[in-house]
């Protein structure tokens, strides 16, 4: 059962929100690459445009987008996605997980492209108060 947790980037306000979903509407991410955007009505957020940006798998490893499909690889690299801050010249050896989303990411990190009608804020809060009752 794929379950993501998703992390709603807001231009406008400069915050987060964090969104849970579950199947079937996670099924619908499944094959997405970082750079493709999706409207919001995949997630129950109709009016909605999102840009998928990053996010990382079960184990805490990065998507990073110049390394294809839904494997995990260890990379040499400079910078980028996962690597910490370089010694110039130093190259760094790292795990991390290809662009694709699959049953083995467990956050998808996304900005807001196009707002809906509704603000984001209120659709979190309604959120919480189901979960509290």
């Amino acid at each position: 059962m794929a379950t993501f947790k998703l992390v709603i980037g807001d231009p406008k306000t400069k915050k987060s929100y964090q969104k849970e979903v579950v199947e079937p509407n996670s099924k619908k991410l499944n094959g997405m690459k970082i750079g493709e955007t999706f409207k919001g009505e995949l997630i129950d957020l109709p009016g909605y445009e999102f840009q998928i940006t990053g996010g990382s798998d079960n184990c805490g490893f990065p998507l990073r987008k110049d390394v294809t499909g839904p494997v995990r690889r260890r990379i040499t690299a400079v910078r980028g996605v996962g690597i910490g801050k370089p010694v110039k010249g130093m190259k760094q050896k790292k795990t991390v997980f290809g662009n694709t989303i699959s049953d083995a990411v467990a956050q998808i990190n996304v900005k807001v492209l196009k707002e809906g009608k509704e603000p984001l804020v209120q659709k979190a809060e309604e959120k919480k108060d189901e979960q509290s009752a």
